[in-house]
């Protein structure tokens, strides 16, 4: 029988998406773009989930460039990668603010081991997306910044949800990182669909660290005290 782990993992080896997207947007998958993406998000869930156990669902926008755009791990840039995970990707070093948040509260909450022990961290939409600025550069994309995108991506959404929903999820509770547009849309989704049967909101890593990083430890201390209670 498969466990937790070979479950995530056959999930994103075969995860794609093929439908359209607005001019300008690129999708962002790690595991095709980048041959050790899959390697190390591999080796990472082979450390921490070789297990039956159910765990509950933190589930974030989309993946970012710097994290699991990068190591195809969410939160998880490859410093964190390293100095939390004991794991490293050859040749790549990203830093990304989120991660530094999760990281900090993961530690707080007990560890690594304990916490991925407990929890399964995804996204709303599983694969991130780009946007090519004017200068030729490129910046993060949510599903939710175009109307259109984020009705083509509704399949894609639901159907990634449900297979994910497979690998061992507690469906009592899920937790939504991003108090505004990203659980507007995950809460409609939830009230068509059931997956779960309350979904409970945290400010997003992203907005405390660029909006409230003199609060941190708060938002870390309430962060913990959610997760712990359930």
């Amino acid at each position: 029988m498969s466990n937790f782990a070979e479950k995530i993992i056959a999930f994103y080896r075969s995860v794609c998406y093929n439908g359209s997207l607005p001019p300008g947007i690129s999708i962002m998958n790690p595991f095709r773009d980048n041959p050790e993406a899959l390697d190390v998000a591999s080796r990472f869930y082979r450390k921490f989930y070789s297990d039956n156990h159910k765990r509950y669902m933190i589930l974030g926008i989309n993946p970012g460039r710097f994290g699991a755009g990068v190591t195809g791990i969410p939160f998880t840039d490859t410093v964190r990668l390293v100095e939390k995970c004991g794991l490293d990707i050859n040749g790549l070093k990203t830093h990304e603010t989120s991660s530094v948040f999760i990281y900090e509260m993961i530690d707080k909450y007990g560890g690594p081991d304990k916490f991925y022990s407990d929890y399964y961290i995804s996204s709303v939409s599983p694969l991130g997306f780009i946007s090519e600025t004017v200068k030729g550069g490129v910046i993060n994309y949510n599903y939710y910044d175009n109307r259109e995108m984020e009705e083509n991506l509704m399949d894609f959404i639901h159907d990634s949800l449900e297979k994910q929903l497979a690998f061992g999820i507690e469906r009592d509770v899920c937790f939504c990182l991003g108090t505004g547009k990203n659980l507007k849309f995950l809460t409609k989704l939830n009230d068509q669909h059931k997956y779960f049967r309350r979904i409970v909101p945290l400010e997003h890593p992203r907005f405390i660290m660029q909006y409230r990083l003199k609060h941190k430890h708060y938002y870390i201390e309430m962060y913990v005290q959610k997760l712990s209670i359930r």
